[in-house]
């Protein structure tokens, strides 16, 4: 099976969200080593991506319009809906894209003339309004579900791309398209729905094992896709720029960050995209060590992750050509998230 390496180009799609910036997201100085009180609980996701209960951790003025517009059709359940959701916009109803995208669920105008619907009964269809925009994503995904079909590959896969790039560039391709945005944005949320509910995320002892583990790491060259649960490795052929990593022994950004949470006992999976999909979001103030910091425009289009260390910095892998070291928070401009990874079960790695 070929490995995606986790420092992906940018990628462009409609779904939009706030950026975090990097002088919201220093904490006060916290060392490294420093243990915070036990991980909060959250509401996971259910082991049975298909169940029609509710149990992704949602806004909870949106609950009841998810559950009840995830019962729309058989091809959507509550959680598949609330993972698009949170992949499209956070649940921020306000998000507007760069290429227009408009709304809790970010619709494209044409798309919202052809598709919304006045989910309240107040008369309008307000793509700004959630209890029209949700039940109309709900919507949207059964009419282009019976769209593709007859499309070969797995029908769940075959809607979300759709839902990105269009039922015609599914029909097209006989399947997900191969574009790369359309491809993480459709593993990204089948991650996010697919979450086993552990009922909480790492612990601060985890996390703090994790940073430990990857301090140990420091001067480790970065090898393009190098990197796995049982430390450094070769990597793969080949970064944008045409880096190779077949003759380098070390990590990329994800491939640090793997192997950090395997040896605290966490599976994570392969791609920075990917890890925050399986990761569970936290505030800038409650920011603790071992967090995971993403980067990149949208939860698909995420390209670098790092651990947060405290006080402003991060360790990380940075890019080819460097060593695994300490960076600050701004190293780069486009700080998505600081996230914290839900434990998976019986997870390949």
């Amino acid at each position: 099976m070929a490995v995606l390496t986790s420092t992906d180009d940018h990628n462009h799609q409609e779904g939009g969200r706030r950026l975090l910036r990097a002088s919201t997201a220093v904490t006060a100085g916290v060392g490294a080593t420093v243990l915070v009180a036990a991980a909060a609980l959250i509401q996971a996701v259910g082991d049975d991506p298909a169940s029609a209960a509710l149990s992704l951790s949602v806004p909870s003025q949106y609950k009841s319009l998810i559950q009840a517009a995830g019962s729309t059709c058989p091809a959507v359940t509550p959680n598949l809906l609330a993972a698009l959701l949170m992949q499209e916009s956070n649940f921020n109803p306000k998000a507007r894209s760069q290429v227009g995208a408009e709304g809790i669920a970010q619709f494209m105008p044409s798309t919202w003339e052809a598709h919304g619907t006045d989910g309240n009964g107040d008369g309008k269809r307000d793509v700004w309004d959630p209890a029209d925009a949700i039940p109309s994503a709900a919507g949207y995904l059964c009419a282009i579900a019976k769209e593709v079909d007859e499309v070969p590959g797995d029908q769940q896969s075959n809607m979300l791309a759709a839902y990105n790039a269009g039922s015609g560039a599914v029909r097209k391709y006989g399947g997900v398209p191969p574009y790369k945005e359309t491809q993480n944005y459709v593993q990204s949320i089948e991650a996010l729905a697919k979450q086993p509910s552990s009922g909480k995320t790492a612990t601060a002892d985890q996390g703090v094992a994790a940073l430990n583990a990857a301090y140990k790491m420091i001067g480790t060259p970065y090898s393009w896709g190098g990197g796995n649960a049982s430390g450094p490795s070769t990597g793969i052929c080949c970064s944008p720029m045409g880096r190779s990593g077949t003759n380098i022994t070390g990590f990329d950004c994800s491939g640090l960050t793997l192997y950090a949470y395997a040896k605290a006992g966490i599976s994570l999976p392969r791609t920075a995209a990917q890890q925050y999909a399986a990761s569970e979001p936290v505030k800038p103030e409650d920011a603790r060590p071992g967090d995971l910091v993403f980067y990149g425009k949208t939860a698909s289009g995420i390209h670098h992750v790092g651990l947060y260390i405290g006080g402003g910095y991060m360790l990380d892998a940075p890019r080819p050509g460097t060593k695994v070291r300490i960076d600050p928070l701004d190293t780069m401009t486009d700080l998505y998230a600081l996230a914290r990874p839900v434990p998976q079960q019986n997870q390949e790695i």
